[in-house]
C-alpha cells in the first residue's frame, strides 16, 4: 500500500481515465465507484480495493492502475474503482461494532469522490458512486434482502438506509468547493 494525496490521487485518475472508460463503455454503462468497508480493523488495508482510507482520513492505494480489475463488488468490478474504509470489526446490521467508520473516513471518502467524479466526469448519483449496501441491494442480497452486504447502510450521522445519499451529499458539496479541479 502508498499512501497518496488528493492531487497524487488525482493524477492517477487522469492515467487511468481513458482505460476506465473503454472498460466501462465495453459494457454500456458507464465508470463506476463502489464504496466499501474492509470489515477489519483500523489501519488494516486490503488488495481487493483500489483505495483504502484509514481511521484518520488518510488515503492508501494498492496500485498505481486504477483501471486495474480488482475484485471488490460482485459482477461490477469491470470499468470500476473500488474505495473501502479500513473499518467495522465485528459490526452487525444492529451495532456497528467498536471500530466503526469515522467522521475523519467519511470525509477522506467524499473529497476522493470529489477528485475522482471531477477527473473522470462521473456525476455524483447513485447510478454512478453507490455503497456496496446499495449495489447488493439492487442484486438482492443487501440489507433490504438477505442482508450479506450492507457496508455503508448506515453510521453516524447517517441513518439506516441512508449512507450513500449522506456520503454522495458530502462528495457534491466538496466538488462544489472545488476540491479536485
Amino acid at each position: 500500500m502508498k499512501k497518496v494525496t488528493l492531487a497524487e490521487l488525482k493524477q492517477l485518475a487522469l492515467l487511468g481515465k481513458s482505460n476506465l472508460w473503454g472498460l466501462a463503455q465495453s459494457l454500456g454503462r458507464d465508470v463506476k465507484l463502489y464504496l466499501h468497508w474492509t470489515a477489519g480493523h483500523y489501519g488494516q488495508f486490503f488488495s481487493d480495493y483500489h483505495i483504502n482510507i484509514d481511521a484518520d482520513g488518510s488515503i492508501y492505494i494498492s496500485t498505481s492502475n486504477l483501471a486495474e480489475v480488482k475484485n471488490h463488488t460482485y459482477m461490477r468490478n469491470t470499468g470500476a474503482i473500488g474505495i473501502a474504509l479500513a473499518c467495522a470489526y465485528n459490526a452487525t446490521t444492529r451495532n456497528i461494532g467498536l471500530e466503526p467508520p469515522t467522521a475523519q473516513q467519511i470525509e477522506s471518502t467524499a473529497q476522493v469522490i470529489a477528485v475522482l467524479a471531477g477527473v473522470l466526469d462521473l456525476t455524483i448519483d447513485r447510478q454512478r458512486v453507490m455503497t456496496h449496501a446499495e449495489a447488493a441491494d439492487d442484486d438482492n442480497y443487501g440489507p433490504l434482502t438477505t442482508c450479506e452486504r450492507w457496508d455503508l447502510w448506515y453510521f453516524d450521522g447517517a441513518d439506516r438506509g441512508e449512507g450513500g445519499n449522506v456520503i454522495r451529499g458530502k462528495a457534491n458539496w466538496y466538488k462544489n468547493q472545488g476540491v479536485g479541479m
